[in-house]
């Protein structure tokens, strides 16, 4: 009995050494994977190898790309070997509908069907292509395309008492919400809207192409509206930051020099909105595709004909996990009762200087939003 059980295991194991050795003949080559996936559970998309406490994206995509066998067990442990790159390291609970990730696989058949299904129903491969042996997702991509939805009632007016499930928003705030969303368009030193990158650092100058609001919608009874930003790059938490500042602004906590003022070479205290609503959309790569988009072997990384795909997903994966768990844990509501905590007015040295007496009586003298502090 214990022969047979050996002779088993041995089958088993030449038959996989075969498979592999059948996948050693086939020539790597160099793709992109499309990606979308829901981030809730997820610690970001980064892998952090050798830990396995905080689970990501990638964990669950190597996995599954070792088991479909287009690509070696090793690989899967030191994914230098597989050339890989993300186009964005989303963070924590940060979902994804266009996600772009390069690296060099065993072009198997039916590659795409054999990852998913290796994978969870909220991760899924929507597309893939061949590029340059030399391409890599991150520095190739000229610019990120991200979507914020949120609940409407996060630009409700601090002094006005309202319903969560009962406000809408008017006119004249979206407008004001996409004024403000406005001034963030051409090229800034975000210093102040992430964590270690001091004023004087070169890196935290960013280009923002376009920034605005959509018009609201309702889903279960709650209103929400998307944002939508494109930039070249971004820092971590920087669009949470971009977002928590201008509803800050329109709730009446803060005054709108402070967009100015956050610029300049002073600390200035900005609040970071909820990761639940936020969506990488869309990566793009127009330089690559001028280049290498019609060269007669290579496609653009466009994915026309993948859209559809992208929004049925959206709609059945990402959309319902922001609704559902801003319903039940209700992050946008608990989050915006912290606004008041934060100091619009002092600078950095200001806070450290005052003490608590002082600090209380500026935070009410600021609150009307006079006066024009900007550099």
């Amino acid at each position: 009995e214990e022969n047979g059980h050996q002779n088993k295991k041995l089958k088993s194991d030449a038959d996989e050494e075969d498979a592999e050795d059948q996948n050693k003949k086939l020539p790597k080559r160099k793709i992109v994977l499309l990606m979308a996936y829901s981030g809730k559970g997820y610690h970001g998309m980064q892998r952090n190898v050798g830990s396995s406490q905080f689970k990501t994206i990638e964990d669950d995509l190597v996995s599954a790309l070792v088991q479909s066998g287009c690509i070696p067990e090793n690989h899967g442990e030191d994914m230098k070997k597989m050339s890989f790159q993300r186009c964005a390291r989303t963070d924590k609970g940060v979902s994804a509908a266009g996600q772009i990730v390069s690296l060099k696989v065993w072009l198997i058949d039916d590659i795409l069907e054999k990852i998913n299904n290796h994978l969870p129903s909220h991760i899924r491969i929507l597309g893939l292509k061949r590029v340059t042996g030399g391409f890599n997702s991150k520095n190739k991509c000229d610019a990120r395309t991200y979507s914020y939805m949120l609940p409407t009632f996060a630009f409700a007016h601090k002094d006005h008492d309202v319903q969560e499930e009962l406000y809408r928003l008017d006119r004249e705030t979206l407008e004001r919400v996409n004024q403000l969303l406005a001034c963030y368009k051409g090229t800034h030193n975000f210093h102040n809207f992430t964590s270690q990158k001091g004023p004087r650092d070169p890196s935290a100058k960013r280009y923002i192409m376009e920034m605005y609001c959509g018009e609201p919608f309702v889903r279960e009874n709650v209103e929400f509206a998307v944002i939508q930003v494109k930039g070249q790059s971004f820092m971590m938490h920087q669009i949470r930051k971009m977002i928590g500042l201008v509803i800050a602004i329109v709730k009446g906590y803060a005054a709108e020099s402070i967009v100015e003022r956050s610029w300049g070479e002073e600390k200035v205290d900005v609040p970071k909105a909820p990761g639940l609503g936020l969506v990488l959309e869309k990566v793009h790569f127009e330089k690559y595709n001028r280049r290498f988009g019609n060269d007669g072997l290579h496609e653009p990384l466009e994915w026309t004909e993948e859209e559809e795909k992208i929004a049925v997903f959206k709609e059945q994966y990402i959309y319902p996990t922001i609704i559902n768990t801003e319903r039940e844990e209700k992050s946008m509501a608990n989050w915006l009762k912290t606004l008041p905590i934060h100091d619009f007015n002092s600078s950095a040295v200001e806070m450290q200087t005052n003490n608590k007496n002082s600090k209380k009586s500026d935070d009410l003298e600021g609150s009307d939003g006079c006066g024009d502090d900007s550099d």
